[in-house]
């Protein structure tokens, strides 16, 4: 199976309206969600204040097992998304499936296995979306994800961070520069489902955001084959526009077969949010 270079891989990425240049250097930790000062609150409210703080720092590699998992998680809840919430996104592929099922009735005679003919592509459906998201993950692990140092860390223009709360990390994203069109690349967002909710995954952004205005690129932009219509929404709340949309998406992993094409479609968008103009 060929892996793409981590260029090529597919993400999904976020970052903030709040573009102001932020001092200070690149390795440094941020603390997004400022909390009153302690000396105004009894103990028991300090306490909870402290609890809810998200701190978003860079990547240490003692964090490696817990942004693997975090990455893992997110990537596997694409499989149900894809399969079955990504048809509604897609009438042609609706018309195709629902004409199959007439032809079912005319070929075969048979009201059951008419009948049956839903639950059979639905089951194609899940079954290729696992098979060709699988592939992806695979291909991510073995690149960029298999060492985050070295793709992230050591590059001029680049770096990775997470999010922590309560001392556990939930969160992950990196950003990536990209020097043919001046433009930062964020990638790899993800947040542990159990801390969704919290503005963590708008506080990676903004550390993106602050990230590029700091070393004076012109865009972030992104790449998203989110499903769920919320993730868009976010995005665009924070200052994204779409600039261009596949419905023809190949993720790294793809065969192209027959009937991996009847059965797994992905809606690629492209956003950018500009800083300065060239």
């Amino acid at each position: 199976m060929h892996c793409s270079s981590p260029k090529m891989v597919c993400e999904t990425k976020i970052v903030a309206d709040e573009h102001d240049a932020i001092p200070g250097t690149k390795k440094e930790s941020m603390m997004w969600s400022s909390p009153p000062s302690s000396a105004a609150l009894n103990p028991v409210e300090a306490k909870d204040v402290r609890k809810d703080a998200v701190f978003i720092r860079e990547f240490e590699l003692g964090d490696e097992k817990e942004v693997r998992r975090i990455f893992y998680e997110g990537i596997m809840e694409r499989i149900p998304n894809t399969a079955f919430r990504g048809l509604r996104q897609q009438p042609k592929t609706q018309f195709l499936y629902a004409l199959l099922t007439v032809m079912c009735f005319f070929v075969t005679k048979s009201v059951t296995l008419t009948c049956c003919a839903p639950l059979i592509i639905m089951g194609a459906r899940y079954y290729y979306s696992r098979k060709v998201i699988q592939s992806y993950l695979d291909c991510a692990l073995h690149t960029d994800m298999a060492d985050i140092e070295a793709y992230y860390m050591k590059p001029t223009g680049s770096c990775f961070w997470v999010a922590v709360l309560d001392g556990c990390v939930v969160g992950i994203v990196a950003a990536q520069g990209r020097e043919d069109d001046n433009t930062v690349e964020l990638r790899r967002m993800s947040v542990d489902s159990r801390y969704r909710g919290k503005g963590i995954a708008k506080s990676l952004g903004r550390r993106v955001l602050e990230f590029a205005v700091r070393n004076n690129y012109a865009a972030v932009v992104l790449g998203t084959t989110a499903v769920k219509l919320a993730a868009h929404k976010l995005y665009e709340s924070l200052g994204f526009r779409r600039t261009g949309q596949s419905e023809d998406y190949r993720l790294p992993g793809m065969s192209r077969s027959p009937l991996e094409r009847l059965f797994f479609q992905i809606r690629y968008s492209r956003y950018r949010l500009q800083l300065r103009e060239e």
